[in-house]
């Protein structure tokens, strides 16, 4: 009785990180459509979204920390509520970014377009892909495909780059370019964030499947 009663506090803990996830995933989402469509409403908009996270942060880290100290569990369950309060705190920090993103929307929103937004959106699609992927994996118990993340970082890297390097130039030839480049290369610096982030709840699902820490030492090609 005791063992499902516990089980069930599990599965009750695990739908809770998930609908967080499910939160950050639209505010993420949603912050990206506001910049492109100059939507300062919709991006506004996104910041009682932050907050809806931040309360389920507290309410998941208090639940796992509690079930720790009620059942002392071992082994598998134990690494999987360590796992979850370090997703937890993950998914809250992939939030903030977003807000930040939504920021820059607002900022400008009123302005006119500094170049075409190709490159971000690119980024966002990567960035966003690999949150929605580090996800399922954890969903799924897949290690495999939290590893096939992990690998994916790269591409948000050289994309962030190729931003700044061609955001320079602009300011580099407008002074009057400067405002709107910096708001831009901080949105991709936030773009960044949220990828290095989706790689850290990879490297935990890994963690929790198979007791193997890779923070920092991720083998590629494995």
């Amino acid at each position: 009785m005791e063992q499902r009663h516990f089980d069930r506090e599990l599965l009750e803990l695990k739908e809770k990180l998930l609908l967080m996830a499910a939160k950050v995933e639209q505010l993420i989402k949603q912050s990206v459509e506001a910049l492109i469509k100059k939507d300062a409403a919709l991006a506004q908009s996104l910041f009682a979204l932050d907050k809806e996270v931040d309360k389920l942060e507290i309410d998941i880290e208090e639940d796992a920390i509690a079930l720790i100290a009620r059942h002392q569990p071992a082994a598998g369950d134990l690494r999987f509520l360590i796992g979850a309060i370090k997703i937890n705190n993950d998914l809250e920090r992939i939030s903030d970014h977003g807000v930040n993103i939504a920021q820059s929307a607002i900022r400008l929103a009123a302005q006119p377009d500094l170049k075409p937004l190709i490159d971000i959106p690119r980024m966002a699609e990567f960035s966003i892909g690999m949150l929605k992927d580090s996800l399922d994996s954890f969903v799924n118990n897949d290690p495999d495909k939290a590893r096939a993340v992990c690998r994916s970082d790269d591409k948000v890297d050289d994309l962030k780059d190729q931003i700044f390097r061609e955001l320079l130039t602009y300011m580099m030839e407008k002074q009057d370019s400067i405002g709107r480049a910096m708001d831009l290369i901080l949105v991709s610096r936030n773009l960044e964030r949220v990828a290095d982030l989706s790689t850290n709840i990879s490297e935990e699902e890994i963690y929790i499947s198979e007791a193997k820490i890779v923070k920092h030492n991720v083998q590629k090609g494995k």
